[in-house]
């Protein structure tokens, strides 16, 4: 996706510093999670360095960087050792094989949790199906198991099943659930009174929760150009205005009109929601934009309403929170799949620092804590994500470490 001008201007003083943070921690994650899901994929769990190279472009290195630094910089999940032939091997350590089980436990008690969530993404969608190769963007935000599109999709006939049409493969609903047919944001303004609306979705007044950075005048709102912003009144007047429910047929809805965008907002709202994250890389949201109703211009609608979302510009592809979710740095509600992910990144040795926020060059991508650099090299980066080579895994763009000096180390 193409940044647009509206992203590469902003004030920096639009700039979430605690959610920037929590971006570059979740790129070194990615970047680790690839190297683990590739090793898994081997017999025993190793492989000659020399295979891991093959899939650096994934991993967001460029040459002269070798996925062998890589994969040294973090000792406590990969063993690298050579051979009686000289060759050298990388594997998981027994920490990382214990992670490994513990993941595919997690994953599975995961999948009702899952299955709802695809489910109501379904019933969001207009023709209440979705390409499966489109679901597999989101397998790793989603927390779906590896093998969801051989053997997961069958699970819950209940719900979805898998069609195959002309041009693909689709998940398509089964059956229509009242009960799910519900927002999250409807779920918590329920609480209250313990009644959460099952009734057809229709028209809804909710307003969306907004979480704006301590140093962000209030009297004004960014409204998607540099230094261009609007009084708030705008944005309560936004919240007044009466919208459908995301689950509701929207093909009647007129492009552009204040119903339409707002409607735009639920369902990226409820998707993200979703997300064990509660944040996307927002091409995977644009990738929906038919199936969803949303406007073309999806990224202008994100940066406009700034507060109930927060796109992070760090890297070569944008992602997009759910500002709510979020305290500081921190999920504020962290399912067992996500302290997982937690554990995996404190072997790596990050401690979360993330040099120059304040002055990053957007366009550019570092990686020098990740490979044991102190200059400033900068790392081009094609993807975060590599479906299509290593099975539905989420990679990331670039990533900073800070690790302590590893070693090579190395049993005959």
């Amino acid at each position: 996706m193409t940044r647009g001008r509206s992203v590469k201007d902003r004030s920096k003083k639009k700039r979430v510093h605690a959610l920037e943070v929590a971006t570059e921690r979740w790129k070194v994650l990615s970047k680790v999670l690839a190297v683990v899901d590739a090793l898994k994929k081997e017999e025993e769990h190793v492989t000659p360095l020399k295979r891991l190279e093959i899939l650096r472009p994934q991993l967001g290195l460029v040459k002269p960087h070798k996925v062998a630094h890589f994969v040294r910089r973090s000792p406590h999940l990969f063993e690298v050792c050579r051979d009686s032939r000289g060759v050298m091997w990388a594997g998981l350590s027994p920490q990382a094989e214990a992670l490994v089980e513990e993941e595919a436990r997690l994953l599975e008690e995961h999948s009702p949790v899952a299955a709802q969530y695809v489910t109501r993404m379904l019933m969001l969608s207009v023709d209440r199906r979705l390409p499966i190769d489109k679901i597999a963007h989101f397998r790793r935000d989603m927390g779906l198991p590896h093998d969801f599109r051989t053997r997961w999709v069958h699970m819950f006939p209940e719900h979805f099943r898998l069609v195959r049409l002309e041009d693909g493969e689709y998940l398509e609903l089964v059956s229509w659930n009242p009960a799910w047919a519900v927002t999250e944001l409807e779920k918590k303004a329920s609480v209250s009174t313990g009644d959460a609306n099952a009734s057809p979705p229709g028209d809804l007044s909710l307003p969306f929760p907004m979480k704006f950075p301590p140093n962000f005048t209030s009297h004004y709102r960014f409204r998607g150009k540099a230094h261009h912003y609007v009084k708030t009144g705008n944005t309560e007047q936004f919240q007044k205005v009466t919208y459908l429910s995301p689950y509701a047929e929207a093909k009647g809805l007129t492009p552009g009109s204040p119903e339409f965008d707002k409607r735009a907002v639920a369902v990226m709202h409820e998707i993200l929601s979703f997300m064990l994250e509660k944040r996307l890389v927002t091409d995977h949201l644009t990738h929906f934009r038919r199936e969803f109703v949303m406007p073309q211009k999806l990224m202008r609608l994100l940066l406009k309403h700034y507060g109930i979302f927060y796109v992070s510009e760090g890297g070569k592809r944008l992602s997009v929170f759910l500002t709510e979710a979020y305290d500081g740095t921190e999920l504020i509600e962290k399912c067992p799949l996500v302290r997982w992910r937690e554990k995996l990144l404190q072997l790596t040795g990050y401690r979360g620092r993330f040099k120059n926020l304040g002055k990053f060059d957007v366009s550019s991508d570092s990686d020098d804590y990740l490979l044991g650099r102190d200059d400033d090299d900068v790392l081009d980066v094609e993807s975060e994500n590599s479906d299509y080579i290593l099975d539905g895994c989420s990679l990331s763009d670039d990533s900073e470490m800070d690790l302590g000096d590893a070693d090579e180390f190395c049993k005959d």
